[in-house]
């Protein structure tokens, strides 16, 4: 009975050592899924603004109101440096219409963004409809 005891007391730092070891893993892994999370957010608003703008471009409205509704629709992602391409300019009914949204996303957990050639990210969109 007193060796076990005197086998369980030598082991009191153990699970100090493991967890320092482990943390920084866990770390570098949890930061991981953050990231993850704002840029699968940023493509899900940036894809569903193109989709509103080309649905409004694709029922005859212009360049102008077609960025309108875009802006409006990534309003929670909209710092400014959303991109909108419309092509083409003039729409012929029975063609295709398509609306190109791009925003830039920063990874800002330091060794994930040096995992990334390109910082900040580019987030597209891209959705294509027939001109009604």
């Amino acid at each position: 009975m007193r060796t076990i005891r005197a086998i369980l007391k030598k082991k009191r730092g153990q699970a100090i050592v493991e967890f320092a070891l482990i943390l920084p893993v866990f770390i570098l892994i949890l930061l991981g899924i953050m990231e993850f999370g704002l840029v699968f957010h940023q493509y899900l608003v940036v894809t569903a603004a193109s989709r509103e703008g080309a649905r409004v471009a694709a029922l005859g409205g212009t360049d102008a109101e077609t960025r309108t509704i875009v802006n409006s629709s990534a309003a929670s992602i909209n710092t400014g440096q959303l991109t909108t391409t419309i092509t083409p300019a003039t729409r012929v009914k029975g063609q295709t219409v398509s609306v190109q949204v791009t925003n830039p996303v920063t990874i800002r957990a330091p060794l994930i963004a040096q995992a990334f050639p390109q910082n900040p990210f580019p987030v597209t969109g891209t959705t294509i409809m027939r001109v009604e």
